[in-house]
C-alpha cells in the first residue's frame, strides 16, 4: 500500500468559481452562530435524555422505548457535530472550538487524533483509494445492516471499545492506522492512544457512578447512546458518496448534495450541503447554505428530501449489480450550459 499511496500526489480538483468577497464573506466563522449550533444540539440531547430518564417507572415499557429511540436518533448526529468541530471552523474562538470538541469527542466516544488524520486524506484525495480509505466504494447496504447499525448496535459497541482498547495499549492495526501514524510521527501516536485512554477511563467512570448510586439508567443515555436509534443519521451519512464515482477529480461526480427540512438539516450540522462542504472545507457549516446558493448554477440537480435521494440512490446500486462497469452521472438542469457540465 505504501508504495501506491506515495505515487499518488496531488489532486486538481475542479471547484466553482466564487468572487474574492463571497469567498472572504462565507469563510468567516461567529462564537454566535457557532454556539448556537454546538449548544443547541446538546440542549436536544439533554432534553430527549431526561424525558427518557423520567419515564421509567413513569410511562409504560413502550413509551419509555419509544423515548430511548428518540434520543438515540438525536445522539447519533454527535458524529456530524463532532466532524465538523475537527474541521476547527465552527468557532472564532480557538479554545471555544478545543471545548466543544473534547466534549463531542467524549459523549460520541470518538477519537480526535485518529478521525482528524483519516479524514484530511479524505478531503484531499475524496474516493481516490488507498490515499482515502475512510470512504470505499462500492458500499454495501443490506436491510440486515441497517437494522444492526441504524437500530441497535451492539456489534459497533463491542468493536468502538475494542478499538480504543487496543489503542490505549500502543498497539497500531492495519494498512490505514499504520499509514496514518507511521513510526516517524511518535508525538501523534502518543496524542492517539492518550485519547483511547481518556474515553476508556471516561466511561468506566460513568459505568462506577451508575452502579454506586444504582442510577442504572444514566450508562444506557450516556455511554450506550451512540448505539441505537441511528436509523435518521444512516440515510443521510450513507447518501453523501454511495453510488457515486471513484477517480474522478470533480466533487459534483463524487459527493451529493440534498436538500432536506431545516430540523433534519440542524441536526445533520448542514451537511446535507456535501458537495459544497468538499469544495471548500473551510466554510463554517452554518454558512453552507448560503454557499450552494452562490454555486447551484453549476451543481448539477440536487434530490429534495431524503425519499428521493434515497429512490435515486437504490436505482443506482441496482444498475450497478446488473453491471458492474455502470458509473452514474448526475443530471443537469437543462437551462445550463454545456460549459457548466464538466465531466
Amino acid at each position: 500500500m505504501t508504495e501506491n499511496v506515495e505515487k499518488l500526489k496531488s489532486i486538481n480538483w475542479y471547484r466553482t468559481k466564487l468572487d474574492r468577497q463571497a469567498f472572504k464573506d462565507l469563510h468567516r466563522r461567529s462564537d454566535r452562530k457557532g454556539f448556537l449550533q454546538a449548544s443547541g444540539h446538546l440542549v436536544f440531547l439533554l432534553l430527549t435524555g431526561l424525558a427518557a430518564w423520567l419515564s421509567v417507572g413513569n410511562l409504560p415499557l413502550i413509551f419509555v422505548l419509544l423515548l430511548l429511540l428518540l434520543h438515540g436518533t438525536f445522539f447519533a448526529f454527535i458524529l456530524n457535530g463532532f466532524h465538523e468541530l475537527i474541521h476547527r471552523t465552527v468557532f472564532t474562538s480557538k479554545r471555544l472550538n478545543g471545548f466543544f470538541l473534547n466534549i463531542y469527542s467524549f459523549i460520541g466516544i470518538h477519537n480526535p487524533i485518529l478521525f482528524w488524520a483519516s479524514h484530511t486524506e479524505h478531503h484531499k484525495y475524496t474516493l481516490h483509494p488507498p490515499r482515502d480509505l475512510e470512504v470505499v466504494l462500492p458500499v454495501a447496504l443490506t436491510l440486515k445492516g441497517f437494522l444492526s447499525s441504524g437500530l441497535i448496535d451492539p456489534i459497533g459497541l463491542y468493536q468502538r471499545i475494542k478499538q480504543n482498547v487496543r489503542l490505549a495499549s500502543g498497539r497500531l492495526e492495519g494498512d490505514w492506522e499504520n499509514a496514518l501514524f507511521p513510526e516517524s510521527k511518535p508525538e501523534e501516536r502518543k496524542k492517539l492512544f492518550a485519547w483511547a485512554r481518556i474515553l476508556l477511563f471516561g466511561h468506566a467512570t460513568i459505568l462506577a457512578i451508575s452502579i454506586y448510586f444504582q442510577l442504572w439508567f444514566l450508562p444506557v443515555i450516556t455511554t450506550l447512546a451512540p448505539f441505537y436509534g441511528s436509523w435518521l443519521l444512516y440515510f443521510c451519512n450513507h447518501a453523501q458518496h454511495t453510488g457515486l464515482q471513484n477517480n474522478k477529480p470533480d466533487f459534483r461526480f463524487c459527493c451529493r448534495t440534498i436538500i432536506l427540512h431545516p430540523v433534519v438539516q440542524f441536526l445533520y450540522w448542514h451537511m446535507n450541503y456535501h458537495t459544497e462542504h468538499h469544495m471548500y472545507a473551510s466554510v463554517p457549516c452554518y454558512n453552507l447554505g448560503k454557499l450552494h446558493q452562490c454555486i447551484k448554477h453549476d451543481l448539477p440537480r440536487c434530490p429534495v428530501g431524503l425519499i428521493e435521494t434515497w429512490k435515486q440512490i437504490v436505482g443506482i446500486l441496482k444498475k450497478q449489480k446488473n453491471d458492474p462497469s455502470y458509473q452514474y452521472i448526475p443530471v443537469w438542469d437543462d437551462n445550463l450550459s454545456d460549459s457548466r457540465k464538466m465531466i
